[in-house]
């Protein structure tokens, strides 16, 4: 072979495994017909993320188009891991974000990314601070603080608890700004009511732990005069129940909630826990893919409301307690009886006409 020959050869060589490279990272990135959306979901000891949003979205992304893909990831609570999931997914071709942030503020970073590489960006169920997101799909977050509050306070007057009495509230994280809309709209409720805030604290990434270690501090200051705890979800709730519990509390004073966990369902059943907030995700998860799916065709969908220039969609919340377990938590199939009513409950769940 000539050297004129194998240069040829060798130029060819090169020329496709070129071609063959831009072909490669050409199926990488999704399309209009066959979009690639990214799910980035804040932590894991929420347990509705992967028990709920996650399957919901899914399931109906897929069913709206079986060609869609979808790219997940859970930040652990960590915005840093977070950022870099989501490069990694802009790198890896996403049409659209779908991000529920772990630090609503550190999550703008993302926005900034995702819009220098013209990709949508849905702000799911916590809102991203600075706005730059296309659509926002939550709950009405201050209504929520409001259901807990009044349910709190209702259930003591209810009790005959003195004006003046004492109430805990254990708010979530100070990275959340829906955590910051529930606590106004508790204090909405609870600074008019006649009862007295003993003390607050911020559960940093919502952990149960730092919420009963908070609670624990709190027993020993306090004792008998905590006649109350607003908790701002389940899990939070949890800690706090514990650290009662541990304090050899006989009688557990009223506690609040929110997310349905399957854990609160049971407390609220034994009487441990008195309510919680149940915000239907599946309808949430719902609409999430079905707007990704409508700004992956680049359409740009209206919502029903508009927050910090954002165009919105705001679920209503329902509050829950014993007795309303079956005609809420159970008729919308969010959990079977069966899932509740374990051997443990199976007394609790007669009382309550939970079958």
């Amino acid at each position: 072979m000539t050297m004129t020959t194998t240069r040829t050869v060798l130029a060819a060589a090169v020329l496709l495994l070129v071609a063959s490279a831009l072909t490669g990272c050409a199926t990488v990135a999704g399309t209009a017909n066959a979009p690639r959306v990214g799910l980035l979901l804040p932590d894991s000891v929420t347990s509705r993320y992967e028990a709920a949003d996650k399957p919901y979205f899914e399931a109906k992304l897929h069913a709206l188009n079986p060609r869609a893909t979808v790219l997940y990831a859970n930040a652990d609570g960590d915005a840093g891991k977070q950022l870099q999931q989501a490069e990694s997914m802009l790198t890896q071709g996403v049409n659209v974000l779908v991000l529920d942030p772990y630090d609503s503020a550190a999550a703008a970073s993302i926005v900034t990314e995702a819009t220098a590489k013209h990709v949508p960006v849905i702000s799911y169920d916590r809102l991203i601070a600075g706005g730059g997101a296309q659509y926002y799909i939550s709950f009405d977050n201050e209504r929520v603080g409001e259901l807990q509050a009044k349910a709190l306070v209702d259930k003591l007057k209810s009790d005959g608890v003195p004006a003046g009495s004492g109430i805990l509230m254990v708010n979530g994280s100070p990275t959340d700004n829906n955590a910051k809309l529930f606590k106004q709209g508790a204090h909405k409720i609870i600074d008019p009511s006649g009862y007295t805030v003993l003390g607050e604290f911020d559960a940093p990434g919502w952990e149960p732990s730092k919420a009963q270690d908070w609670v624990s501090g709190q027993v020993t200051k306090f004792g008998a005069r905590i006649t109350g705890v607003y908790a701002a979800n389940d899990a939070v709730a949890g800690g706090a129940i514990a650290a009662l519990k541990a304090a050899g509390m006989t009688t557990v004073p009223p506690v609040t909630g929110q997310d349905a966990e399957l854990a609160g369902i049971q407390r609220i059943l034994a009487g441990s826990q008195y309510m919680t907030v149940y915000k239907t995700i599946k309808p949430e998860a719902e609409k999430a893919a079905e707007i990704a799916l409508r700004l992956a065709k680049g359409e740009k969908p209206k919502g029903d409301t508009v927050v910090d220039g954002v165009q919105s969609t705001l679920l209503v919340p329902v509050a829950v307690t014993a007795d309303t377990i079956q005609s809420t938590i159970v008729k919308d199939g969010f959990y079977a009886a069966a899932q509740i009513c374990t051997s443990a409950y199976r007394a609790a769940c007669a009382v309550a006409g939970v079958k």
